[in-house]
This record gives C-alpha cells, structure tokens and sequence, in this order.
C-alpha cells in the first residue's frame, strides 16, 4: 500500500477527529458552565443534583460512558440506537462539559471576594463588577488547566473507535490488519503530535495575551 494511499484513508479518519474534537468544545464549554451555576446555586438541592452529576461523569470512565449512550437508549427504553457518531459527541460533551465546570468553578471562587466588596463600595452592579471586574482575572486563570483538558480531548477522540466509529485511530488499525504493515501507526503519532502541538502553541499565545490581568 503506497504512502498516498495510506495518507488519504488516514486524512479521512482525522477529519473524523477533528469533527469529534470541534463540536465537543463547541457544546462543553456552554454547557459547563451552566452546570458550573447549577453546582454553585445557593439552592442546596439544585447545588447537589449538578454536584452528583458532575462526580459520577468524572468519576466513570469515558469509554464506558460512550457505550452506555450508544446501547443506552435501546437496551432501557427500546428506542432506536443513536447514529455512532453522535452517541460519540453526546458521550464527549456531557463529560468534558462536567471537566470544564469544574474549572470554571475553580477559576471563579479563585477571585477575592474583596474585588466584589470594592465594586459594590464604587457603585457597581453585580453584572458590571463581572464583566469588567472578574471575568478576565477568571478567563486568565483557567487557560492553563482548560489547555490540558483540551490537549487531552484530542487524546481522547481515540475512544471513538470503541463503537467503531472511524476516526484516526480506527483507520490506521484497519490498515495494519489488512496490509500487515506496522508504520502507519507511527504516522498517525505524527497527526497528533502536530495537531497537538498547533493547539499548544495557540494557547500559549492566549495565556501571553492575557499576562497583563494579574490577580
């Protein structure tokens, strides 16, 4: 099998990846701070369904979670099985949104409560004090813990292939049962290791950008 040939199953199955990886940062993120205000809520019952919530997903395995969202529906209710595919990015955006949530709750109760105390002396409202007080301090302090979990997203597609959806991983596996050949493997180590090394650069460049907001 020539190196063309294997590029080109290889670029499909990384297209895959990359679909799996855009339209989990693309829910998570909201979706995580969302369950972020429901685990902060002062509402104690509210505060402890999201709390729970958050410490089963984190505290299960993701491939498990795949499987359960992919057999789920129609093993308990008897529905139709969920497209592969989508079973996957629910499956992803549910966890990294409870990974997300708890960054975002960090980087939050990590402002001074002094800083709201000196808004309010100064006539500010809440919402002001937020955004022009807080919310950059907060953006600046969870860039380096949400760029691991990004990072570790794009790892992470990888599992994908558990109900056989053909992401990149996938795709080089097929190769090396079918042509016997061991080097594709390594050539999908050089995928990631560009696509994660793209992805570092850029957040270091945000974190620079963001140096000027102590606190």
């Amino acid at each position: 099998m020539s190196f063309l040939e294997v590029t080109a199953q290889l670029a499909d199955g990384f297209l895959t990846t990359l679909m799996i990886f855009g339209i989990t940062l693309v829910g998570a993120l909201p979706l995580g701070l969302l369950i972020t205000l429901g685990s902060m809520s002062k509402v104690k019952p509210i505060k402890w369904v999201f709390k729970t919530f958050v410490w089963i997903i984190r505290g299960t395995p993701l491939m498990l979670q795949i499987i359960l969202v992919f057999f789920g529906p129609g093993l308990i209710f008897g529905a139709k099985a969920l497209p592969r595919l989508v079973a996957v990015i629910i499956a992803f955006i549910i966890n990294y949104a409870c990974y997300f949530s708890e960054i975002y709750r960090g980087g939050i109760e990590s402002i001074p409560k002094g800083q709201y105390e000196a808004g309010q002396v100064l006539g500010m409202t809440k919402t002001q004090i937020f955004f022009k007080v807080v919310l950059f301090q907060v953006i600046k302090r969870i860039v380096p813990p949400m760029g691991n979990e990004i990072i570790t997203l794009v790892k992470d597609t990888s599992l994908a292939r558990v109900i056989a959806v053909v992401e990149l991983v996938k795709a080089a596996e097929t190769i090396v049962a079918l042509k016997s050949i061991i080097w594709p493997l390594f050539y999908v180590g050089a995928f990631y290791l560009l696509f994660s090394g793209i992805l570092s650069v850029l957040l270091n460049l945000a974190e620079k950008k963001l140096n000027y907001y102590q606190g």
